[in-house]
């Protein structure tokens, strides 16, 4: 497994969020680019950007924390948020990111999520959010009636890098993740899953591991990290 730290930018500053919800946001870094450098001076060979303005209003809105994060790493990054074109993805794997995870849009246009996935190979992920397991768009502001594991099968042939299923009432709530529910979308699906939300403790990520050979192949941590209830020396042992 692979575990991911989260920067999410919100005004140019690393927060979270409780639950998806911008008006909740604990600023932790004032600085995005020191904030990414720490975690790879801690060991991580990735890292998960959200541009969280960005998925609320539909297009790029914090370019220069983004920019200033690439420029003080040299590990891989995955980038979502407000992402919703192939001319912005193009402009985003030019910019140095490895990754771009498409949310909103693949509810919406799963056609240009599949032409995404054709002509970037390898660089495409699938960001479904959701709430009592039906798919959340545009910053988590919507709920649709779409279940998040039909959505997921919409593109099993597609080339998708990975499904990054968040759980939004366990996010940065510190409560644990939905493992049964992550792993039974991972186990119906055969693109690699990578878990999110509600992460809290050592104990989650173990009870994660276990459920590795369902699909999940890794996991994403956001506040535990920033209040320390996780070290990341233990973590990557782990």
């Amino acid at each position: 497994m692979i575990l991911y730290p989260a920067i999410d930018l919100k005004d140019g500053k690393c927060v979270r969020l409780l639950r998806g919800e911008m008006d909740k946001a604990t600023v932790f870094s004032a600085s995005p680019g020191e904030q990414a450098a720490k975690f790879q001076a801690a060991g991580f060979e990735w890292l998960h950007i959200v541009d969280l303005n960005g998925a609320f209003e539909g297009k790029p809105v914090n370019e220069a924390a983004v920019k200033s994060i690439l420029k003080n790493i040299t590990i891989p990054a995955q980038l979502g948020g407000g992402i919703r074109s192939l001319a912005m993805i193009d402009t985003w794997l030019n910019a140095g990111i490895s990754r771009v995870i498409l949310g909103t849009v693949a509810l919406r246009n799963p056609v240009l999520v599949k032409e995404a996935c054709r002509q970037f190979p390898g660089q495409v992920a699938v960001g479904i959010d959701a709430k009592d397991g039906r798919v959340a768009v545009n910053g988590w502001a919507e709920v649709s009636d779409m279940l998040a594991v039909d959505l997921a099968k919409k593109f099993e042939d597609a080339g998708a890098a990975a499904i990054i299923y968040t759980d939004i009432s366990r996010d940065g709530a510190m409560e644990g993740p939905n493992v049964e529910e992550t792993a039974r979308l991972a186990s119906e699906i055969t693109t690699p899953v990578v878990a999110s939300g509600g992460i809290s403790s050592l104990e989650d990520l173990k009870h994660l591991k276990e459920h590795e050979n369902t699909g999940i192949e890794g996991a994403i941590i956001g506040r535990a990290l920033y209040d320390g209830a996780i070290d990341p020396a233990e973590a990557l042992k782990l």
